[in-house]
């Protein structure tokens, strides 16, 4: 299990609470109302909000670096059982949260009508959603921002099947991993990126992933000068080919963590429960909270449908009740990897999906 870093739970707390935000300002009503009246202020919130996804695929390939490169050289290691390790870490949460987002948007369907509701599932779609499939066959998410569960585990397979290949290798050709991940970053940040048809796959995103494996490196490699060098390189070309302001974001997240993780401040900076907690839960909340605002917003759009001060605390109520999911997913799923089997939890996880399929049906 990785150990927890004060630096980095901080990061991931406040970045998740930043896309909770961003989503609240995207979807619903009680954005609409405030945005009436402050429309610049929604307005940056959606462009820049987006933005915090880049520290997760930065955080997620520094990790992926310390647990198996860390000296920028391939170990050995079995792709097949990490895999599928990271599967479940990543699917069981998953499959609560994308339930409870789709059983919620069956009970509102009929009184609350507005574009930020999905369409009603179907059993192919539910499917696709336990293989992490759905943007590449082309099927509409049932929740908000879960294309990033799909990529970060191809990312994760990926990286994993490169480091074995390359370890099958005669032993001098194991330092190829920094040359080709550093490859791949500049292909995904100076090409694929640009364009957005290839963003349904992990190769769009690599090049922030790959960041954050040469920001590892930058701080515990003998090579930690040339290392951080080639974050600046990669990431200054990438933004002269053309400025955008996510690549911005992942080479400034990358530089920063570097020197953090160099300095000693992962493990000593902010010394603060609340940030450790909130980081720690940030996975749960960030699954959990589409379906929490979609429902917060449907009973706003009854009980309050103007009123600038009063959406302003529907905004902070879907905040309140998205940080509180988390917390209850976390403790009784994600932080129990082997919840799922012949027991309650599984069986009110099917419960929910019947009662979707059957509130759509009869609602129809």
């Amino acid at each position: 299990m990785t150990r927890r870093l004060p630096f980095i739970d901080a990061a991931k707390g406040i970045a998740c609470l930043v896309i909770v935000v961003h989503h609240l300002a995207v979807y619903g009503p009680m954005s609409e109302v405030i945005g009436a009246v402050y429309p610049q202020l929604i307005e940056a919130i959606v462009v820049y909000g987006r933005l915090a996804v880049q520290l997760f695929f930065v955080v997620a390939g520094y990790f992926v670096a310390s647990q198996f490169a860390p000296n920028g050289v391939t170990t050995s290691i079995n792709p097949g059982p990490l895999v599928w390790k990271r599967y479940k870490r990543l699917i069981t949460p998953f499959l609560f949260a994308v339930t409870l987002a789709a059983l919620i948007t069956a009970l509102v369907r009929p009184w609350f009508q507005h574009d930020s509701l999905s369409a009603a599932p179907t059993v192919g779609q539910l499917i696709a959603h336990v293989f992490l499939m759905y943007d590449l066959i082309g099927l509409e998410a049932l929740s908000a921002g879960v294309w990033y569960v799909a990529v970060d585990f191809q990312l994760f397979a990926i990286i994993t099947v490169l480091i074995a290949l390359i370890h099958m290798l005669p032993p001098r050709w194991h330092v190829l991993l920094p040359v080709v991940v550093t490859a791949l970053t500049a292909w995904s940040l100076w090409h694929l990126s640009r364009y957005s048809q290839y963003e349904i796959a992990a190769p769009y995103f690599f090049g922030y992933y790959g960041l954050g494996m040469l920001a590892f490196w930058a701080a515990r490699t003998p090579a930690k000068a040339w290392f951080l060098a080639l974050i600046a390189l990669l990431g200054l070309i990438a933004l002269g080919i053309e400025f955008r302001k996510s690549v911005a974001t992942a080479t400034l997240s990358a530089l920063i963590l570097s020197i953090a993780s160099a300095r000693g401040w992962l493990e000593q900076w902010p010394r603060s429960a609340s940030l450790h907690w909130l980081g720690e839960r940030s996975y749960s909340i960030f699954l959990i909270h589409y379906g929490l605002i979609i429902g917060v917003n449907a009973l706003w759009s009854v009980w309050f449908p103007t009123g600038l001060l009063i959406n302003a605390i529907g905004i902070l109520v879907a905040i309140a009740m998205s940080i509180t999911g988390g917390a209850v997913l976390y403790r009784y799923v994600e932080s129990r990897p082997d919840v799922l089997g012949l027991n309650g939890t599984t069986a009110l996880l099917i419960l929910g999906v019947l009662a979707t399929l059957t509130i759509e049906t009869f609602s129809r």
